[in-house]
């Protein structure tokens, strides 16, 4: 598995590891047949490809089965797989930090040198028997998750359907706290000690690297310093930050009306289970209790439009890829509809979070979805098949650049194309019959439905790994650990637990890319390309509407000019990627805000008089 498809299906691991003989450990081989040399840094590197390409494949196909048929067996496989992968991955990267400091070297070697050293999610240290512990641990904590389940009205119900629960409106604010408060319990707090025991192995794997932690590295895989990253971060959030101050302003005023005051007060932070999601990170499945008056009634849900025509999962995937087809690109292969998981199985155990995977690095490309016929997964299938198309486009590229631009990138593609599902693109693809396409006094209502999941994001996109650079860096300790989480979704949220959290509690292992250890900045970074890369679409498309109604669907000419920025993968550093297709090299929020600008002014009447923030 290619280092982009291991982050993507969330594994522990994000690379793929080198094996350069059988009977020499690692760094010795590496010493002795390949110099202190320009030429034996890039000699190094070719042979590092090669084995990649091999050992990945393999690993792939372990690990796929594992997600997808959670055994002790195999557990037991992936966890024997992903510590011989940490072992190479964690020998080669300090071999490729030996090679940084070689005068005359060629530029696309030291960039390849780079990814080896910065492209570790978990490193382990060179100790003996670190990396097999790693590995059970991680194996052990994705299992846990996949294995979860909460508790309504005291019945057992498993993760996916918990949170389509956590979404319907028909609960009383008593069953959702239930529900939150079961979940959190059951699938967090027993993951803990393993977590902290995690955290102390990979932070000692870091340091073997030159990094001081494993979120200083993490922060140094985008083409900038940690520190410079940290602010670009920050200034995007703070551009940011008055638009969803709002918007939670207006939410609050609205939940309040729903429950009254004991349940949900008028002013001060939003109690976490009423906003139709288990981590509280996207509001969209309220967006009936907090619709506008007169402009709230878009007319149609997609799920509905869905369930009318008889439409299945795999229709449902179809329509994604008939988007990608419209642009001009290729139809997915043969392999890709019979390998792919797109319902959750009757008879086993698997991890539901969807995920897209290429297993080759060539064709075979799939994705794992528990799928449903509603709204939020016909969305989610663009999305990961947004994923599978990037992957595909940079097949060609050497092995070390079989990945996006930045890991915001891989994000944001599928997300950028979901952006264009307006309704225009509904009645193109016959799921909304003409007569029903909202009208231009609707749009204050399409703009709020967007922005509900969008927008509401944001804070939480950047918390995750706040709290886990914390956690890394030593600020946040293990009796810490719940408290600083609860304090950063006040903070940057507005959002507060529904019960008491006890001393013990670990919420965050009960949202899954904390214990499947996937960093999560490449989330809050796709929301804002996103909308770059949506805008730069409609403005070569020709589209002189407002930014919110445009649909490029069809246009083979934005599928060109996408296309191109796809195939560089991440054989060049992300602004030169960013310019290929929008024009500039910065990364800018500004797109966004012009996205929300009529619901900016909409809100900020709203909510006059009402007291902002929490």
């Amino acid at each position: 598995m290619k280092l982009a498809s291991v982050a993507l299906s969330a594994l522990a691991i994000s690379l793929a590891a080198p094996a350069l003989a059988q009977d020499a450990a690692p760094e010795e081989q590496a010493q002795t047949a390949y110099p202190h040399t320009a030429q034996g840094a890039a000699d190094f590197v070719a042979a590092v490809e090669k084995d990649f390409a091999e050992f990945s494949v393999g690993n792939a196909q372990i690990n796929w089965v594992n997600y997808t048929y959670i055994t002790e067996d195999t557990d037991a496989l992936a966890a024997a797989s992903n510590a011989e992968l940490t072992e190479k991955q964690v020998a080669y990267a300090i071999e490729a930090a030996k090679y940084a400091d070689i005068a005359g070297l060629d530029a696309d070697v030291k960039r390849k040198l780079d990814i080896l050293r910065n492209g570790i999610v978990l490193p382990a240290p060179t100790t003996a028997g670190a990396a097999a512990e790693l590995s059970t641990i991680t194996t052990a904590l994705s299992s846990q998750y996949g294995k979860g389940q909460g508790t309504l009205n005291g019945k057992p119900i498993s993760g996916s359907d918990i949170e389509a629960e956590m979404g319907n409106l028909e609960h009383t604010p008593a069953e959702y706290a239930e529900m939150w408060a079961s979940w959190h319990d059951n699938v967090g707090a027993p993951m803990k000690g393993d977590y902290a025991k995690m955290v102390g192995i990979a932070n000692q794997g870091a340091e073997e690297l030159g990094f001081d932690n494993v979120g200083a590295m993490w922060r140094s895989g985008y083409d900038m310093s940690p520190e410079e990253f940290t602010a670009m971060t920050e200034r995007l959030w703070n551009e940011l930050k008055p638009l969803y101050v709002e918007l939670h302003t207006y939410v609050r005023t609205r939940l309040n009306q729903k429950y009254g005051d004991e349940v949900q007060a008028t002013t001060g932070p939003i109690r976490a289970d009423l906003l139709g999601n288990m981590w509280a990170q996207e509001w969209g499945n309220i967006y009936p209790l907090v619709a506008p008056q007169g402009a709230g009634d878009l007319g149609y849900d997609i799920g509905d439009l869905l369930a009318a025509k008889d439409k299945t999962p795999l229709d449902m995937v179809h329509y994604g890829e008939g988007f990608y087809s419209s642009l001009g690109m290729q139809p997915l292969p043969e392999t890709f509809w019979q390998r792919s998981m797109f319902v959750k199985p009757a008879d086993r155990e698997v991890v539901c979070h969807a995920s897209a995977w290429d297993i080759d690095n060539k064709d075979d490309i799939r994705i794992k979805m528990c799928t449903k016929v509603n709204a939020d997964d016909f969305v989610t299938i663009h999305h990961e098949l947004g994923h599978n198309y990037y992957q595909r486009a940079y097949k060609d590229q050497p092995f070390l650049y079989l990945n996006g631009a930045n890991d915001g990138f891989h994000e944001a593609i599928g997300d950028f194309i979901a952006l264009s599902i307006t309704p225009q693109y509904l009645v193109d693809i016959g799921l909304l019959d003409k007569s029903k396409v909202p009208s231009a006094d609707k749009d204050i209502g399409l703009l709020l439905r967007q922005a509900m999941d969008k927008v509401a994001f944001l804070p939480f996109g950047l918390l995750v790994d706040k709290w886990r650079w914390g956690v890394f860096d030593g600020s946040i300790v293990p009796d810490t650990y719940n408290q600083a989480w609860v304090d950063l979704k006040q903070d940057y949220q507005g959002i507060v637990p529904p019960v008491e959290r006890p001393a013990d509690a670990f919420d965050p292992g009960a949202k899954y890319h904390i214990p499947g250890n996937t960093p999560y900045t490449r989330y809050f970074l796709a929301r804002i390309l996103q909308f770059q890369f949506y805008k730069a679409a409609c403005d070569q498309a020709g589209w002189k509407g407002p930014l919110h109604r445009c649909s490029f669907y069809g246009n083979k000419e934005v599928g060109a000019k996408l296309n191109a920025m796809l195939e560089m993968g991440s054989s060049k550093p992300w602004p030169e990627a960013l310019e290929a297709f929008t024009g500039t090299e910065e990364m800018s929020a500004k797109p966004m805000l012009e996205y929300f600008a009529p619901l900016m002014q909409w809100l900020k009447e709203q909510n006059k008089g009402q007291t902002k923030g929490w």
